[in-house]
């Protein structure tokens, strides 16, 4: 009975005095004028939008949302010590901005202990008013946009174990007054783009149990003044540009479990006191620059977990044997120099889900004992390895990454790879499997990626993909399929690679079906028909690639529909007609902002797909498929294409590649070309282009290349900027009467004329001008002094001879 009546008044106090003790007025105002502030930053925010309906003046603060109290006290009302306002737009992306003054109200509840502003997208400076939070313990601040600057006044907060400066803009070095944090427990400054060096008095901050200055600009060495910090669990220097070795007797922190020094600038080798940590189980040292043999002691330590040492320069001793002590989950070597068969040793590591081998030396057979082990992701591209894949392999619910491209594995596909039920990345890419494609794969509901380029798959038949499913990246190129373009895949493809294949008859007329179509490259096949209107309707691709089929028909207007696209290739066809004016309305090519999206930025791991194969610049080359967003390209090359150039295209000022070579077009160079500002390469050769070049082009500063070869061009070359630079004669030649500097050849204007019309053309605006210029008084003496110079003035001879050669013609040369 006692405990049933200490029970019923702990609910009576909870139920009827507890909501009594109300916040003070002053902090609910405060927090009213905060709910304000933001109301009136946005006019169209609402406060549904914060999800902040329950701050009303009715209530007291501490019943409403996101909000949290004191626990009741001797005093008549409890105080605000929490906030939970991350992420407070409940609506969809893009979110709106918030300006960093509407946390103003905020900083007069110093009683506050605990406050999340996370994920809100609020940009400007970090504010003086948080040194008025002197008793804060945890404070996030993570996924915004504060710049500038980490203010002294945070190192004040000396009661604060929690700060996480996660991704914002902040850059600068830390203060000195970082060494005042003395009670600091976690400390995250992540993605800030805070740069210098990493300041030695953060060795002052003793209770630090975890360091996280990951994704910054840091540079110069690990200040050994981390030594100090020995409650130090976690310490995350990653994705900085931290050069030096990497501190000798960093094995001096008992209590550290995660060291996490990846994608640096680190040298030297792994130091030897790393093997004292014996609570360490993540060391990750991946991408830096660091030398010496990988040393077998590693794997004595007992609690080890994750191990990653790959893309250095560290070396594996193959005639080592490894026993190992500790148990893995997950494993990189990649580009270690591992050679032979895959190590046995690994058999042992019953836990393992993550397996990393890539870029190495091995060789052999893909190992039954691998297949059997259930690990969760297999990544062994770039290697020798050999053989036919187990089917047993595909026999595991775990298996989730498959990444075997670029080695030497052969034969057909296991007919249960569809038993493969969690598989979300299959890369089979650069080998030599053969055979159709299973027909079971289609029952991986969890499939997003499916790359079997460049191997010697063949069939006219291919498995029906669900339309409800989620692959969205599919490569089939560069293998023997044939047949009609197959159209059954999920809704959600964003990225389809058919191009080098045997596919034949028409571009299928339903393509418009796959709205979320990004890529669609369908190059070198036997294509035939015209265009499809369908096509020309998918507004969400960027990337299309129809060059070298046999496509007919002209090109629709609706071109212009196509607003999204940057990469546009129908060359080598049999297109004809003119070239639409509205392909000067290609948004795309108009704007330069980053539009094209990358499946692998979903992925944990590394994932180059195959690149885009194009002629650029006169040569084909692969656009990297990671940075296809700063290629423009429009090619419209090797057709039968008639008309003018439509001056519209001038509009097009992302554009870097023109060509509209080998065909029919006449007319003039539109002078709008001049507009082209970010045009490196521009090919009109081949054509029946007539007029001179003209002299805007002289604008274009980004102009390498320029061929305007076999037209019916005349005139003076352009001489100016990068045109001056355009020099190869073999790019003008073959025209009916281009001159300049470029070819050496004189325009008529620049040729000196004969002696004689330069004598006269000279002569006689002297003696005009000395008769109006000069004077009548000037002009009679000069007169007299040539009639001087002709012998009229001389005294005339004595003698016969005299008289008979003054009765001879005169024959002076004046």
């Amino acid at each position: 009975m006692a405990n049933l009546g200490l029970l019923l008044g702990s609910i009576f106090l909870s139920i009827f005095i507890l909501p009594c003790l109300s916040c003070p007025e002053y902090q609910k105002q405060a927090l009213l004028q905060f709910k304000s502030s933001i109301l009136a930053s946005n006019s169209s925010f609402n406060s549904s939008t914060f999800g902040l309906e329950s701050w009303n003046s009715s209530s007291s603060c501490c019943q409403w949302d996101q909000v949290t109290c004191s626990s009741p006290s001797n005093s008549t009302s409890r105080v605000v010590t929490g906030l939970y306002l991350s992420a407070l737009y409940t609506m969809l992306p893009p979110r709106p901005q918030l300006p960093s003054t509407v946390l103003a109200p905020l900083f007069q509840i110093r009683s506050l202990m605990l406050l999340d502003i996370s994920s809100n997208n609020i940009y400007g400076e970090i504010s003086s008013g948080f040194a008025n939070l002197s008793k804060l313990v945890h404070l996030d601040m993570m996924l915004n946009n504060f710049n500038d600057f980490i203010p002294p006044h945070f190192f004040h907060l000396r009661h604060l174990q929690y700060l996480d400066l996660t991704n914002n803009s902040l850059h600068g070095s830390l203060s000195p007054d970082v060494g005042s944090l003395q009670n600091l427990k976690v400390l995250k400054l992540d993605e800030n783009f805070l740069s210098g060096k990493v300041p030695e008095e953060i060795g002052n901050l003793t209770k630090l149990q975890q360091l996280s200055l990951s994704s910054n600009q840091f540079s110069d060495g690990i200040p050994s003044s981390v030594l100090y910090l020995k409650e130090l669990q976690t310490l995350d220097l990653s994705y900085n540009m931290l050069s030096m070795e990497i501190p000798i007797d960093i094995g001096n922190l008992p209590n550290i479990s995660t060291l996490t020094l990846n994608d640096n600038q680190l040298t030297g080798g792994i130091p030897s006191s790393i093997q004292k940590l014996s609570k360490l189980e993540t060391l990750h040292l991946e991408n830096n620059l660091l030398t010496g043999e990988i040393s077998s002691w590693l794997f004595d330590l007992k609690g080890l977990k994750n191990l990653y040492l790959g893309s250095n320069s560290l070396t594996w001793n193959n005639s080592v044997k490894i026993v190992p002590k500790c148990i893995l989950s997950r494993l990189s070597l990649k580009s270690c120099g591992v050679a032979g068969e895959i190590p046995e040793w690994i058999s042992t590591q019953k836990t393992l889900d993550f397996l990393d081998l890539s870029e190495n030396e091995l060789q052999g057979t893909f190992p039954q004992w691998l297949a059997e082990m259930d690990v969760g992701s297999i990544i062994l591209s770039d290697n020798k390895l050999t053989g036919s894949l187990p089917p047993v392999l595909f026999q595991s619910l775990s298996l989730s990454v498959l990444a075997l491209s670029r080695n030497n594995f052969s034969g057909e596909l296991p007919k249960n790879i569809g038993d493969a039920g969690g598989l979300m990345i299959l890369m089979l890419a650069e080998n030599n499997f053969s055979g159709p494609i299973p027909q079971s794969i289609s029952q991986i509901y969890r499939l997003l990626l499916l790359d079997l380029s460049s191997n010697r798959f063949s069939g006219k038949t291919f498995p029906i993909f669900d339309p409800e499913g989620f692959l969205a990246f599919i490569d089939f190129s560069s293998n023997e399929f044939s047949g009609e373009i197959p159209m059954s895949f999920s809704q959600e493809t964003m990225i389809l690679a058919l191009g080098g294949n045997k596919f034949s008859g028409s571009l299928p007329s339903n393509l418009s079906s796959l709205s979320k179509l990004e890529h669609l490259d369908l190059h070198d096949n036997n294509l035939k028909g015209d265009l499809p209107e369908s096509l020309f309707q998918i507004s969400t691709l960027q990337v299309l690639s129809l060059r070298n089929n046999s496509l007919q028909g002209s090109i629709p207007e609706t071109i212009s529909n196509l607003s999204s696209v940057r990469i546009l290739d129908v060359s080598n066809n049999n297109l004809i007609g003119e070239i639409p004016k509205g392909c000067g309305n290609l948004v795309g090519m108009i704007e330069t902002p980053n539009l094209l999206s990358s499946v692998s930025d979903v992925f944990t791991f590394s994932i180059e797909f195959k690149d885009l194969i194009v002629n650029w610049k006169k040569s084909k080359q692969g656009l990297s498929s990671r940075h296809l967003d700063i290629y423009t390209l429009f090619d419209l090359s090797k057709n039968h294409l008639s008309g003018e150039i439509p001056a519209s295209i001038g509009a097009l000022k992302a554009l870097k590649l023109l060509n509209v070579s080998y065909n029919k077009l006449s007319g003039k160079i539109p002078v709008s070309f001049g507009d082209l500002e970010n045009v490196e390469s521009l090919d009109l050769s081949h054509n029946q282009l007539s007029g001179s070049i003209p002299q805007t082009l002289v604008k274009l500063q980004q102009l390498s290349n320029l061929d305007v070869s076999n037209n019916q061009l005349t005139g003076r070359i352009p001489v100016g900027g990068q045109m001056s630079t355009m020099a190869d004669p073999i790019y003008y030649a073959n025209n009916s009467g281009l001159c300049g500097m470029q070819i050496r050849v004189p325009c008529p204007e620049d040729e000196p004329p004969p002696s004689g019309s330069l004598e006269h053309h000279t002569r006689d605006p002297w003696f005009l001008w000395e008769g109006v210029g000069i004077g009548y008084p000037v002009g009679f003496l000069l007169a007299i002094g040539i009639i001087f110079l002709t012998g009229y003035f001389t005294p005339p001879p004595t003698n016969s001879r005299h008289r008979r050669r003054q009765q001879r013609p005169i024959r002076r040369r004046i």
